[in-house]
């Protein structure tokens, strides 16, 4: 079983859309088969689901930090614990706001009559669905909810189970764009990680960033520019780039109007059409395999 991420240093570079094509293709003509286990890891802003229409089939709560409640049978009201609030999140009617509580328990500690419980917080929901690929993991983080990496562990986890049970070939994750907690959780222990830039100078920059954090987990990448063609020079500076840094590049994705037709009908580009685009898209497929296997 392999295990690949494909990951952005920045939003917006057709990450998503690519990874789905994956998974497209990685089910290959025999999607019951359970060759391919997929997971959304960008628990921030999941979309995988809106190209892949998943069909729910478990679904949990995702619990993580604590949240001080006051008990007002308890509390006698002598403003110790609001005295205490660094963060201020304890008003003068002795209420907690639950957003600007950071649960450091403090309160709860020197509260005389014991009138502060510290309450675990529902952050979020992860699910485990059929698609007409395969299995799903995916998740979605509430608003303003931390601990996304703690999420993306939990799905990665929930997937590779499934993987390993049902003897896939492979776990295609989409991970988040950037370089931030949710990333490093996505990119831990897997066997390549597939960078999508695009050809402008900002996607240049962040796809180095990410790359540094890559190798820094000491993670395989190969690169994959999209939309090359928007901007040919900045495409070939990437190009150099990777030949600089002895970065395996996978390949070229023109652009082309009808991956929004695709994404409006909700299916991925190679299921969508048969033009250059789609033939790109299996090319590179060929080659990220290759890369991995031969490793």
């Amino acid at each position: 079983m392999k295990q690949l991420v494909v990951i952005s240093g920045k939003g917006g570079t057709g990450k998503t859309v690519f990874t789905a094509s994956l998974a497209a293709l990685s089910a290959g003509l025999n999607p019951g088969d359970n060759k391919v286990v997929m997971a959304d890891c960008d628990v921030d802003a999941a979309d995988l689901h809106l190209l892949l229409s998943p069909d729910v089939k478990e679904k949990h709560d995702f619990k993580s930090g604590v949240t001080a409640f006051i008990d007002k049978d308890k509390c006698i009201q002598c403003g110790l614990c609001e005295r205490l609030c660094r963060f201020d999140a304890i008003s003068k009617d002795f209420t907690v706001d639950t957003v600007s509580c950071e649960g450091c328990s403090f309160c709860a500690n020197a509260c005389p009559e014991q009138a502060i419980e510290m309450k675990e917080n529902l952050s979020g929901q992860w699910f485990i669905s059929e698609t007409r690929f395969g299995i799903m993991v995916h998740a979605k983080l509430g608003i303003a909810e931390e601990n996304s990496g703690k999420l993306v562990t939990l799905v990665r986890e929930q997937s590779k189970r499934i993987a390993e049970k049902n003897n896939s070939d492979w776990i295609i994750i989409d991970g988040s764009p950037g370089i931030g907690c949710p990333v490093i959780a996505s990119l831990s222990g897997v066997d390549c990680a597939v960078i999508v830039t695009e050809p402008t100078l900002s996607g240049l920059h962040d796809a180095q960033r990410v790359v540094a954090v890559a190798r820094h987990f000491n993670v395989s990448v190969i690169m994959v520019v999209n939309k090359y063609d928007l901007n040919v020079d900045v495409t070939e500076q990437i190009e150099r780039y990777c030949q600089e840094e002895n970065i395996a590049f996978a390949g070229k994705i023109e652009f082309n109007k009808i991956v929004v037709e695709a994404m409006v009908n909700r299916k991925t580009i190679v299921e969508y059409c048969n033009e250059d685009i789609t033939a790109s898209i299996k090319n590179i497929w060929d080659k990220i395999c290759h890369y991995i296997l031969s490793k």
